[in-house]
């Protein structure tokens, strides 16, 4: 259905980015509106909740004061706030606008490319579920004529633009704190939005949640593959327990349990090769797809992003890297971007005789087969240079069942990725579940669980569940997944002095940084633009 998703979105309304402006009329009468592109028909609906959808890939710079529209897509600059910002990823680029402060955690109140596309991207996104849930109110499909079919067919699109508004609204709350809230039920025209405060926010996202999970109107588990589903609900409200503490500063972790143990009884299972999960055909073999709660689509064909794991596969790898045939990435060239500094590699996967001529490594960790190192450099003194630290090819174009030499020539002409970005995994929904139980004092519960990711990796599993063994293992299995940031927030290990890393706080050996960058600032722009938002504390003058 996504593919059937992407070849209506041609035909998709557009509609304008700021909420205050989304009843405006066209000067041009036979310009298309929300008003006139819903029929009786039901492509229609699906054409408008395509465009929620498409947010989270999307390049298109109509709307957004930036100047790279491949920098601009939702789940790449997610992703570099949160990875980049981290142990987990330093980026060479540092002529891009965003790329000096994400990587030495400097950044201040002003504009910062990444974080101003999250911000427009996601309450961009929250605009778009809106309007398509006034206009698939019960009297408008009515008046429509719509059929009884279609009726029961739009309600199951509505509960999914409410999952991806709560997702869009999770992104936002996660990155910034308190942001501009609005439903389909807010003033509608020349309105600022008010923000509402963090608590507030994740308040409203596991209402929203709960009640989706509990309502005939979201497909079921597994029935929707890639669109969202059940599991994709459960997937993010037990991500939102399990960071409860930092959003609310309340502890959630019976809560996050009890939500792991309903999706425990939907029948999803882990992926036997843990490197079929990010290989280009993901979507397609059921093994991977059995643990996906949800994910993002991403076609060579179709969607041509600049963005999720085009980025990640192109921009880990150097031009000269995808000529060598012992390490092939399965697209056409490289754009020498990311990489991981060594000393994650060292301390979380215990990599041995690293021999940076010949590229090879020791290492027990299936886990840790992924990286390159053919003329590396273990140290980053440099930011700038690319072959400092270790490459990642974690995301492979190659479909699992096929040889590099099979694939080569379709390699050759791969100018976009195949892979689905995982949104939400199963192994994630373990570690969480692990978490909670660590902090609930019912540790044999989980350790099956834990059990199960170490024999899938090859290792021994832990004696216990501790917090050290978390942050270790969340690094291991969601490396490079959108994860790190907020894992180590959760952990206090951020800004902390007690845990640092290369370049952490702008230092080479690494040094703490204060609490207020734990969420980014709200673009000037934003401010600018709508006199109801305040910048959050500890950035610029505060009014």
């Amino acid at each position: 259905m996504m593919k059937k998703i992407f070849s209506i979105l041609a035909t998709v309304l557009v509609l304008a980015s700021c909420v205050k402006d989304l009843n405006t009329l066209p000067l041009n009468p036979t310009d298309t509106t929300s008003e006139t592109a819903y029929t009786a028909e039901e492509g229609s609906y699906l054409s408008g909740l395509a465009r929620i959808y498409f947010q989270f890939l999307s390049c298109d710079l109509k709307d957004l004061q930036l100047s790279d529209g491949g920098a601009s897509e939702l789940i790449r600059a997610f992703w570099s706030l949160n990875e980049v910002s981290s142990d987990a990823a330093k980026c060479a680029w540092n002529g891009d606008a965003w790329v000096a402060a994400i990587n030495t955690n400097t950044w201040s109140d002003a504009d910062n490319d990444a974080a101003y596309a999250v911000y427009v991207r996601t309450i961009q996104g929250v605009a778009y579920a809106n309007e398509f849930l006034r206009q698939t109110a019960d009297e408008h499909l009515e008046n429509r004529g719509c059929s009884d079919a279609v009726k029961k067919s739009v309600a199951g699109m509505r509960a999914e633009a409410r999952f991806l508004r709560a997702y869009l609204y999770w992104m936002a709350m996660d990155t910034f704190g308190s942001v501009p809230f609005t439903t389909e039920d807010s003033p509608f025209g020349a309105v600022n939005p008010v923000p509402k405060s963090r608590p507030e926010v994740f308040h409203f996202i596991v209402d929203e949640l709960n009640e989706l999970v509990s309502g005939s109107d979201m497909p079921a588990a597994q029935s929707n593959y890639p669109r969202a589903d059940k599991g994709s609900c459960l997937g993010l409200l037990a991500r939102l327990y399990i960071n409860a503490e930092v959003y609310t500063g309340t502890a959630m972790w019976t809560e996050a349990r009890n939500t792991c143990d309903k999706i425990f009884s939907l029948g999803y299972g882990l992926a036997s090769n843990y490197a079929d999960l990010f290989r280009g055909d993901n979507g397609q073999n059921p093994d991977a797809r059995q643990e996906m709660l949800w994910a993002v689509d991403y076609n060579a064909e179709q969607t041509q992003s600049w963005g999720g794991t085009s980025f990640i596969t192109f921009a880990s790898a150097a031009a000269d890297d995808v000529t060598d045939t012992s390490h092939p990435t399965g697209v056409s060239g490289g754009w020498g971007g990311i990489r991981i500094p060594y000393e994650y590699v060292q301390k979380y996967f215990n990599v041995t005789n690293p021999d940076y001529t010949s590229g090879t490594y020791d290492v027990v960790d299936k886990r840790g087969k992924m990286f390159y190192i053919n003329g590396r450099v273990e140290t980053i003194d440099n930011l700038a240079v690319f072959v400092q630290g270790w490459s990642c090819f974690k995301f492979n174009n190659i479909p699992h069942n096929q040889t590099a030499e099979e694939f080569n020539e379709t390699a050759k002409i791969k100018a976009y990725s195949d892979i689905d970005y995982p949104m939400i995994r199963l192994a994630e929904v373990y570690l969480i579940y692990a978490e909670a139980c660590m902090h609930l004092n019912a540790e044999s519960s989980a350790m099956p669980y834990v059990r199960a990711l170490s024999e899938r990796a090859g290792v021994m599993p832990p004696t216990a569940i501790t917090a050290e063994w978390l942050v270790a293992e969340r690094a291991r299995e969601l490396m490079w997944e959108g994860h790190r940031r907020t894992d180590l927030i959760r952990f206090g290990l951020f800004n902390s002095d007690s845990y640092v890393w290369p370049w952490k706080g702008g230092a080479m050996m690494g040094q703490g940084f204060d609490s207020h960058l734990n969420i980014f600032a709200i673009p000037a722009s934003e401010l600018s633009a709508n006199p109801e938002l305040k910048q959050n504390p500890g950035y610029g003058k505060q009014s």
